[in-house]
């Protein structure tokens, strides 16, 4: 038991720990306090970080958190720093131990003029991060601070005290703020949303960033200001040296997780990809330096002679040895008479073309692939990708401007298509693109992103008269949530769509026909399945498909965090052929298109006229329905019936989340 020590900086004691003798205070964060102590058993100094009181208020937690903490603790990788032992303080506050690693963090060492090491470095901690993610665990708060060096200099990746297992939700304080460093926050944690691993990948995006130039890529004033940069600022342009990396950080700095690396594995792939591609400057290096600050200053002849003595010297390097003697230069034979030596002008050596600039490479390739249709794709070879790095070379040329509204042009053409078609995902993922675009190089209010939300509100509208005429209730449906996922103009657009959907027939009863004529004039009928999708049921659709489970609970809490819930394990006993719940809507959809490409014919959630308000009971616990009618907006959806934790006939509920009170039906058409 080690006795009560005072802090030289501070007055309180020192908390006690069978065991240990604590000397001081090395770390104070927001949710504990790292001290320097002594394990008496091995004679040794620890880090020993102790949960502060407001972290973890209730025995539940803590209990919980102990259990994460050896989850942890089971990382056996070089450059993952390891868990000796978790405990509680005489006070009963968690505390676990850690090696003491005296050589600092990566935050206070300058390797801006070192970019074979900052890459190493970035290589090793996605080595660290690969492993830790394939087992589940994420670190949300990767940074320099967490990256220590030991005696011999290996790194290593520190402080997953706050990692949370995958699907675990976002940890947030008693405050309701998501934790991390805002510094390096991806846009989807500083959101409070659910996150992986590639939050961990945009982390080390940044923290590379700030290795190459000794800066961070977003600085405010403050923690908020900076998550915020983070959010919604486009990425800012790397230093005219490091260029070469312009590609990769659009990448990995994305906005969105779906546009960045997506594994640790291939974030390092991609590096050794820059690495091999950096041009060798040497020689550029040398004419540079002989070059004259001010060109006008020197004389045409001195610039030819300056030019002749480089040449000199290059050849010189270049025809060496490896033991750095000169190599012999092969003679050049001489012509015997002057006649024999063709006419060459003295200069046109000189006067060769110089290499084309790499923003006009970076133009000419948008200009190709946005005529072969490449916006998006494939990787690293399409439109996209090449406007942003033109962008980033000089974001002030007047072609870069008319690329990016060229780009834009383009978007819009193949978003109203894609309207046309019915193919609303493929208009998502264009729309989605184009936004980012826009919001990256700042021209989100331009002349060119109005047109085109224009054109693709018209397309929807148009194609909802279409649907309207044929009284196609299903498409008015999809195209009710294709309008609010694109955030549409609503000045005219809603009342617009809800005049179109009130003209849409009502009374749609259990095995009613509903009549959505098209142009073979022929009837389709709906019958509701005779019960809900069970959990076996829904398990071969998981497997079949390998979708994670969703979030399942209705508040951002510790508990939900620390004991998550998920469809396989809702917090009560279930049998194999119960109603499946803790699926979100967007579960339940691709459930029913998963299905129905199985069976042939086609499956979908109900509305409410379709399925009443009869609800389902398991095991005692009455449970309610997801609805495809959508609620205030399509974000959020209807559920039809009271369950053992509500008791409102129907109520609205976020669709991109499950819930412990409610499953789901289909119907089918025929």
């Amino acid at each position: 038991m080690s006795g009560s020590a005072s802090n030289n900086d501070n007055a309180s004691p020192l908390p006690e720990i069978a065991g240990y003798r604590l000397h001081k205070v090395i770390n104070h964060g927001g949710m504990s306090t790292v001290y320097l102590g002594h394990q008496l058993a091995l004679a040794r100094e620890v880090a020993i970080k102790v949960m502060l009181p407001v972290a973890l208020a209730d025995e539940v937690s803590r209990r919980r958190f102990e259990n994460e903490v050896r989850t942890i603790a089971r990382l056996e990788h070089p450059n993952i720093v390891g868990i000796f032992e978790v405990g509680r303080t005489f006070d009963g506050l968690p505390y676990y131990a850690m090696p003491y690693l005296p050589r600092g963090h990566l935050g206070q060492r300058d390797l801006s003029r070192d970019e074979p090491r900052a890459i190493e470095i970035a290589l090793t901690l996605l080595s660290a991060l690969e492993y830790a993610h394939a087992r589940g665990v994420v670190h949300r708060d990767v940074k320099a601070e967490n990256v220590l060096f030991d005696e011999s200099e290996r790194v290593l990746l520190a402080d997953f005290g706050i990692a949370l297992r995958r699907g675990f939700g976002p940890r947030v304080t008693t405050a309701g703020l998501a934790v991390g460093s805002t510094a390096y926050m991806a846009p989807e944690q500083a959101r409070g949303e659910d996150v992986d691993g590639r939050a961990d990948l945009y982390s080390m995006g940044v923290l590379l960033w700030e290795m190459l130039t000794g800066r961070l890529p977003f600085e405010a004033a403050d923690a908020l200001s900076m998550a915020v940069m983070h959010a919604q600022d486009p990425i800012p342009k790397l230093p005219h040296p490091l260029r070469h990396w312009q590609r990769f950080m659009n990448r990995a700095l994305s906005k969105q997780a779906a546009h960045r690396f997506q594994d640790a594995a291939q974030m390092a792939d991609a590096i050794r990809a820059v690495q091999q591609r950096k041009p060798w400057t040497p020689a550029l290096e040398a004419v540079r330096r002989l070059r004259p600050a001010q060109r006008w200053a020197m004389p045409v002849w001195a610039s030819v002679g300056v030019t002749a003595v480089t040449l000199v010297v290059l050849a010189f390097s270049f025809n060496r040895d490896d033991d750095g003697t000169p190599a012999p230069v092969p003679a050049v034979p001489m012509a015997t008479a002057p006649e024999a030596t063709p006419s060459v002008d003295p200069t046109a050596a000189m006067l060769q073309p110089l290499p084309e600039a790499p923003l006009q490479h970076a133009l000419e390739d948008a200009r190709q692939q946005i005529a072969r249709g490449r916006l998006t794709e494939p990787q690293d070879a399409n439109a996209f990708d090449s406007v942003l790095l033109a962008w980033h070379t000089d974001s002030t040329h007047p072609d870069v401007a008319k690329a990016i509204d060229q780009l834009t042009g383009a978007f819009s053409e193949h978003i109203v298509r894609a309207v046309k078609d019915g193919k609303d995902e493929r208009a998502r993922d264009l729309h989605s693109r184009a936004i980012a675009l826009g919001q990256q190089t700042g021209t989100a209010n331009s002349p060119a992103q109005q047109k085109l939300r224009e054109a693709t509100g018209d397309a929807v509208e148009a194609r909802l008269q279409l649907a309207v005429k044929r009284r196609d209730g299903a498409d008015v449906q999809r195209l009710t949530a294709l309008a609010h996922q694109l955030d549409l103009p609503r000045n005219k657009f809603d009342a617009r769509l809800l005049a179109q959907a009130k003209a849409m027939p009502k009374g749609l009863a259990r095995g009613a026909t509903l009549d959505t004529t098209s142009q073979s004039s022929a009837k389709v009928s709906v019958a509701l399945t005779p019960r809900p999708v069970s959990r076996r049921e829904y398990a071969r659709f998981a497997a079949a498909n390998g979708r994670e489970p969703a979030l399942c609970r209705e508040r951002a809490s510790l508990l939900r965090v620390l004991d998550p819930r998920d469809w396989q394990q809702p917090g009560f006993k279930q049998a194999d052929n119960d109603p499946v719940v803790c699926i979100s809507l967007e579960d339940a959809q691709a459930y029913a298109r998963w299905y129905s490409a199985q069976t042939g014919r086609r499956y979908r959630l109900p509305s409410a006229e379709e399925i009443g308000q009869s609800p389902v009971e398991i095991d005692g616990r009455t449970v309610s329905l997801w609805l495809r009618d959508c609620g205030q907006n399509c974000q959020q959806r209807q559920v039809a019936g009271s369950s053992w934790r509500n008791r409102e006939d129907q109520r609205t509920l976020a669709a991109s989340r499950g819930y412990d009170d409610v499953g789901f039906r289909l119907v089918r058409e025929r």
